[in-house]
């Protein structure tokens, strides 16, 4: 049998207590310790400081803290050869994820991104059908990430705290990478930080890309439209329900109804699959990576990806232009 692997968590908020609670009923993971500087020591596995934990030589470590804080506390676990499973977004801009990669890469230790949306069944059943053409050629990919502000989030804006959701998920899905980018984004809460965003894109593919992203819906929705040659598959994350609707193969008589849909209705179906949770499916396959099997995680260098088309975005919205990522 493998022995266990032992785990650490920095940081105790509201994401934190989420990782813990999956760390403490992981297979093969022991959970040895808990740093947050925030809160009083309900036991002997609470310490104060990232270093205290370090000295416990745990295997790997999640980092939940707020976003400004992971390229300082990346690089202690980097130096200390422990791996990392650091919660989204990487860092706080393209410049300090990089940082981060880097050093990761020198210690030549494992590092993964939180990006959940990817371990979402809706989205990995969404994926294998894409894959295996069930709607052809792939047209385009809209998102829709609404709702009411959340109070834990003070250190970052709309476009690095949900919009960076979108942004891996889009480039996961197509298996292509972002080529340009174009925002708008509005301040409408007296916050320091956007809290609105309307952004379209091209992927190095082609495919077209919108996404509109905020902090200001009384209703929470989460929805990504993926279009493609044979029909459309519309994926609910929040409930994690995906369904796929048909491009007709019969001819529509209506003349002028015809003209203004330009492809004809077909069924609807609403899949029917398992929906395991998706932070502990994210947690099995970092697990898995540690112990050197195969794995799927969002690697650093993605994460990196992620943080330059998010910094695009904001450049975009702030100079009024359509920003090209690649040649």
């Amino acid at each position: 049998m493998m022995a266990k692997l032992r785990a650490g968590l920095i940081g105790y908020g509201s994401m934190g207590r989420n990782h813990a609670r999956v760390l403490r009923s992981l297979e093969n993971v022991e959970l040895i310790g808990i740093a947050d500087s925030n809160i009083v020591a309900e036991d002997e596995k609470i310490f104060r400081s990232v270093e205290e934990l370090i000295k416990l030589k745990p295997d790997y470590c999640v980092v939940a803290t707020p976003t400004l804080m992971h390229e300082e506390v990346a690089i202690k676990l980097a130096e200390a050869g422990i791996h990392a499973l650091i919660e989204k977004p990487l860092a706080p801009s393209g410049a300090s994820a990089k940082r981060i990669a880097e050093v990761f890469t020198l210690n030549e230790v494992i590092g993964a991104v939180g990006h959940i949306e990817r371990y979402n069944p809706a989205l990995q059943e969404a994926r294998k059908r894409i894959t295996d053409g069930q709607i052809g050629n792939l047209l385009q990919i809209a998102t829709r990430r609404q709702g009411p502000f959340p109070a834990r989030i003070s250190d970052v804006g709309v476009i690095k705290d949900l919009a960076t959701h979108d942004i891996d998920l889009t480039s996961w899905i197509a298996g292509s990478p972002f080529f340009t980018v174009s925002a708008q984004i509005a301040y409408r809460s007296g916050r320091p930080h956007e809290d609105m965003l309307c952004a379209i894109g091209q992927l190095k593919d082609g495919t077209i890309t919108s996404h509109v992203v905020n902090w200001l819906s009384p209703s929470k929705e989460r929805i990504t439209v993926l279009t493609g040659e044979k029909g459309t598959l519309v994926a609910d994350t929040l409930m994690a329900d995906l369904t796929f609707y048909a491009n007709g193969t019969f001819n529509t008589e209506w003349s002028e109804l015809a003209r203004f849909r330009g492809v004809s209705e077909g069924d609807s179906v609403r899949y029917a699959f398992a929906k395991p949770e998706p932070l502990r499916i994210e947690h099995e396959q970092f697990r898995n990576a540690v112990q050197g099997q195969s794995a799927e995680i969002v690697t650093l260098q993605q994460g990196v990806e992620i943080m330059i088309v998010a910094d695009s975005m904001l450049k975009s919205a702030q100079d009024s232009q359509t920003i090209k990522l690649r040649g």
